[in-house]
């Protein structure tokens, strides 16, 4: 919580101290170009003066931004830079004029002419200075505003990133038991039946698991350790039915470094296992084809197996997993179809961007 509150706090956005400065010394010499035609003692005493007038300005304004750290309710800070700014005027002006009287002179107000342009130029000044600070203000405020739109956007994509991780990692959760209890169930079965082949069998479902557990843990693993995994998976299915599982894989190299959710190959190879090959009583084929298309990436598992029954709900609890990771890791950009082949068998093909780094 103290986190997310300081994300969002009012940042220090007021300008660099050296943009300040150009600001306000392009303000005095624009007063100073303005006044010098009816300025009589020169345009350098003039600058001088504007520039004075300016840097006060200045120093009210950054002073009273930070200071006093507590204001009462009544009295906004912004008011009281602008008024406080506005005031300074007068008294600035009021303190060149009397500064520059020389010794023994009469006073300023008693000179017509130093007089008219001490009015001229608290007058000009009053009118420039405290519009300035507000605009300044403004644009601080605008810049908080937009300051806090991105603190907040920013604080929402990270927000929605931590659930869809969080989300995968359930979906990935729930996977690896499925793949782990299927495959112990077949072990057990063999075991049960007295088969020599049980303790082969268990030797390579060991193997098998060493694979399998780390892939598990990563976000997006290579197509390439993907099929290491499907060989292993497919040999040990291979092992519990020698006669009635044949299989191919049909990998290009182009596709070995791309990117993919964990064990989704194995997912759609362990659907056309479990779904198709084992209910047949003659068993069937399995071939595996991962190509690089362009910018795409396509996976498909054919089977010769029973093919889709009418007791088949929807994909099932592995191919609706699978889309869901897909769904997270890609969005709306793949494609998951499950098809029937020709004379029985399904056809099953994800195809999903071509990437070499996780995202």
């Amino acid at each position: 919580m103290s986190q997310s509150a300081a994300s969002v706090r009012r940042p220090d956005l007021a300008p660099q101290p050296w943009r300040r400065l150009l600001v306000t010394f392009a303000l005095a010499l624009g007063l100073a170009l303005l006044l010098r035609d009816g300025w009589t003692t020169g345009f350098a005493s003039l600058l001088l003066r504007t520039i004075t007038i300016a840097l006060v300005a200045l120093l009210m304004f950054t002073f009273f931004e930070r200071h006093p750290r507590q204001l009462p309710r009544w009295i906004a800070r912004w008011v009281l830079q602008v008024v406080s700014v506005g005031v300074a005027m007068p008294v600035t002006t009021l303190a060149i004029y009397v500064l520059s009287t020389p010794a023994g002179a009469p006073p300023f107000w008693a000179d017509r002419e130093r007089m008219d342009g001490f009015m001229l130029l608290t007058f000009l000044s009053i009118l420039a200075a405290p519009w300035t600070a507000l605009a300044a203000l403004l644009r601080q405020r605008e810049a908080f505003a937009r300051h806090q739109a991105l603190a907040f956007e920013l604080q929402r994509s990270e927000l929605e990133r931590q659930a869809l991780d969080a989300r995968l990692h359930l979906l990935q959760a729930q996977v690896a038991p499925h793949f782990l209890f299927n495959t112990l169930a077949n072990v057990q079965a063999l075991v049960d039946a007295g088969s020599p082949q049980a303790a082969p069998v268990l030797r390579s479902l060991v193997a098998y698991l060493r694979a399998a557990v780390p892939l598990l843990g990563e976000p997006a693993p290579a197509v390439g350790r993907e099929i290491e995994l499907v060989r292993a998976y497919l040999e040990l299915m291979h092992m519990r039915m020698p006669d009635r599982l044949q299989f191919a894989l049909h990998v290009d190299d182009d596709a070995l470094a791309l990117r993919c959710p964990p064990t989704a190959l194995l997912t759609l190879v362990e659907n056309a296992v479990r779904h198709g090959i084992d209910p047949s009583e003659e068993g069937g084929r399995i071939d595996i084809d991962v190509a690089r298309r362009g910018e795409r990436c396509v996976i498909r598992v054919d089977d010769s197996g029973v093919g889709l029954r009418a007791t088949t709900r929807g994909l099932g609890t592995g191919l609706t997993t699978l889309r869901e990771r897909l769904a997270l890791m890609f969005g709306d950009d793949v494609q998951l179809s499950v098809s029937a082949r020709t004379p029985h068998g399904v056809s099953a093909e994800v195809s999903f961007p071509a990437r070499t780094e996780v995202r």
